[in-house]
């Protein structure tokens, strides 16, 4: 890969505290591109700027905010304002209760969260790409979009939202340099699990037991090579997994 690659590229990237987010803005800022590093939790964001320096620029955020991603999007610095990789990262699931065991406001702040900040963001985006004809935007779904799975619910229908807006975008976007993908991961040791089962360490640990998943860093070099391809190849979806990781069989209830 080109170790200079990101040069010239300036990154938005949510959910910018830890995980795929934090891991991809190390590799733009580090490929000599500028990052915005966008989340809540401001001491996270202060520590990777401090990490890596003045092509970072923290800025806290709760994406749910429509009002707060307009301002903070207005008052970027101008060598920040030019922004040509959109990094919708942010997101999370509730739980793992089937349906009628769910708490409703569980469901909906998945919906806030991995759909509606996430069309908000690109609504508050897209033009500027569109008026500079340049532009990626990474969406980040999951294997979840596609293969159903007992407690996935409204996580899954989220990230099937995800993944078809991803496509949608694509056929809107035609006759524009503007690339657009879908990631779609399966099973990646982050914060996602702790975050899942409430802070639950023990809970989380147990999903990867006995197996080798994906990283933060695996999924931020996979996203950093679609970035690298050249201009007029569109990845419209990447699905990865870990090797200990395929397809079930379908579910069967033979009690009747």
């Amino acid at each position: 890969m080109n170790s200079n690659w990101a040069a010239g590229r300036v990154a938005f990237i949510t959910g910018a505290t830890s995980g795929f987010g934090a891991a991809l803005a190390r590799r733009v800022v580090r490929g000599g591109g500028k990052a915005i590093a966008t989340g809540r939790r401001i001491e996270r964001l202060a520590a990777l700027a401090t990490e890596l320096g003045g092509n970072l620029l923290p800025r806290p955020l709760d994406i749910r905010d429509e009002k707060a991603v307009r301002a903070t999007l207005e008052g970027l610095p101008a060598e920040f304002s030019g922004i040509d990789i959109l990094f919708n990262n942010a997101g999370l699931a509730l739980g793992m209760n089937k349906a009628p065991a769910t708490e409703l406001r569980d469901w909906k702040t998945m919906i806030d969260t991995n759909v509606t900040a996430l069309v908000t963001v690109t609504d508050s985006i897209l033009p500027g790409m569109v008026a500079r004809n340049r532009g990626d935007i990474i969406n980040m779904s999951s294997v979840a979009a596609r293969y159903p799975y007992p407690g996935g619910n409204v996580y899954g229908a989220t990230k099937a939202f995800v993944s078809q807006f991803s496509i949608n975008l694509r056929a809107d976007l035609l006759g524009t340099k503007i690339r657009v993908t879908s990631v779609e991961p399966g099973m990646c040791e982050t914060e996602f699990s702790l975050v899942r089962f409430d802070g639950d360490e023990d809970a989380a640990k147990a999903v990867y037991k006995g197996l080798t998943p994906l990283s933060a860093d695996d999924v931020a070099l996979t996203v950093e090579g679609i970035l690298q391809l050249p201009a007029h190849i569109n990845i419209n979806v990447m699905e990865l997994m870990p090797v200990q990781q395929a397809f079930a069989p379908f579910a069967v209830d033979r009690s009747n």
